[in-house]
Order: C-alpha cells, then structure tokens, then sequence
C-alpha cells in the first residue's frame, strides 16, 4: 500500500503525517508512507488545501487533520 501525505510542512501536515504513521504501525500494514512538499506534485492529486491524504492514488482527505479511525477505515481492505 502506497500512502501520501501531501503538506508544506506546516503543523497540520505534520500532525497528518505522525497520526498516519501511527495506524500503520498499530495495525502492522505493509505500507509505504511519503511526506510530499513540493507544491507541483501536490497539486496534480487536484489538491489545493492541505493537508491531505492519499492512499493508493486516491485522495482520502482534504485540508483537515484526519483522525486514527478515519485513517484506519482507508487503509483497511
């Protein structure tokens, strides 16, 4: 599983990244998680607020913090 935190770096986008980090190792999924800045790149997901998750190509969320459980329902299969 392929999962991006899409963010400048800001406190949001950092609170993003510990909150996905976090399900991934409490629930020992076989995933990649990649912090994303650059701003190009960012925008080619049609993502214009951040932060935002994308997990599998497909953007989960928009310009919030998620919580673990949204995290979790996303990441499940």
């Amino acid at each position: 599983m392929d999962i991006k935190v899409l963010g400048p770096g800001c406190p949001k986008c950092q609170q993003t990244e510990k909150v996905v980090k976090k399900v991934v190792a409490e629930t020992g999924l076989d995933a990649t998680v990649e912090k994303v800045t650059d701003t190009m790149k960012i925008a080619g997901y049609g993502v214009f607020l951040t932060p935002a998750v994308v997990v599998d190509g497909e953007v989960k969320s928009v310009g919030k913090v998620p919580s673990k459980d949204d995290v979790k329902k996303w990441v499940s299969r």
